[in-house]
């Protein structure tokens, strides 16, 4: 039986980054989300001023590097358990593009986790990581190359 994913091609610039402009605005509902539910439950301090308006303290835990170290997390999970079990993103599904290790298969945790660190690093390069999509000859970004992981385009059927 002939894989059908063997034959797609390695997804363009734009359309990766069109997929990733909806993952942001998914992102946003997330991050709300994880931070509502610790802020609901960690109630802060409440005083009122001398004008009569109420002002809210934030609880410590929700103002130090182990609040930022929990939504770091929660983004973590949000891509790897995506692209671990399906290979997507909403986004990406949205976009028919799929994340794949070189045998075609959904990448492993550790790919997914390697992915992420190195698209920031070909992010904080200016892009040029993502640039060198259009120098490459298989069209792969450094964070494709580094990981073992590729975008495939999928076909519209």
């Amino acid at each position: 039986m002939n894989d059908p994913l063997s034959s797609a091609p390695n997804a363009g610039l734009v359309k990766r980054f069109a997929a990733m402009f909806y993952d942001t605005l998914l992102l946003f509902g997330v991050l709300f989300t994880a931070t509502l539910i610790p802020a609901l439950l960690l109630n802060g301090q409440q005083q009122q001023n001398a004008n009569g308006t109420v002002v809210h303290e934030l609880h410590p835990l929700m103002t130090g590097p182990a609040f930022q170290g929990y939504l770091l997390l929660v983004l973590v999970l949000f891509f790897c358990l995506f692209w671990h079990k399906q290979g997507q993103t909403l986004g990406m599904q949205a976009w028919k593009l799929k994340l794949v290790n070189q045998h075609n298969q959904p990448p492993t945790i550790l790919q997914c986790l390697q992915r992420l660190l190195y698209a920031l690093i070909s992010f904080a390069c200016l892009g040029m990581g993502y640039w060198w999509l259009w120098l490459d000859k298989e069209h792969l970004t450094w964070h494709d190359r580094w990981s073992k992981t590729r975008v495939l385009q999928l076909s519209k059927s």
